[in-house]
């Protein structure tokens, strides 16, 4: 469903919260050991959620990413999806036609409308501080 590099986002994403809440900042390399994600690939996605405001970065010896008070109470699932993937997974055709639509539907367009907007509506109202949340309660893994 998300591209590989976006659910290393997410996941890189929860790991970062949870060290905000102890207000940690983590370094590339942990973060990619946490999440089992490739450094590179890591850092490359790092650099691009910081640039679209999710993550904040600190350089130098007492650096590293974090989230801050405002980013953790408002960033959810969908800004993540958004600076990653974008948001063509909410408009695009179910079996790739160009011009589907409600006037011209493909043959699964309104089964999977529904299935979008429920999605949609899970990745709007999901903030990282809660699934971060979850994870120090031991509710939810980020590797198994």
């Amino acid at each position: 469903m998300f591209s590989k590099s976006c659910e290393y986002a997410i996941r890189a994403c929860i790991f970062i919260a949870a060290e905000s809440l102890k207000r940690v900042k983590v370094g590339q390399k942990t973060i990619a050991q946490a999440i089992g994600s490739p450094e590179a690939f890591t850092a490359k996605t790092l650099q691009k959620l910081t640039r679209n405001q999710i993550l904040s970065a600190d350089k130098g010896p007492k650096g590293g990413f974090y989230l801050n008070e405002t980013q953790l109470q408002t960033i959810s699932l969908k800004h993540i999806v958004d600076a990653i993937d974008g948001d063509e997974m909410f408009s695009s055709c179910a079996l790739g036609l160009k011009k589907c639509n409600d006037k011209k539907p493909c043959p699964v367009h309104h089964q999977f409308k529904l299935i979008r907007e429920g999605l949609k509506d899970m990745l709007e109202n999901t903030l990282i501080q809660q699934m971060a949340l979850q994870m120090k309660n031991g509710e939810i893994y980020l590797k198994q």
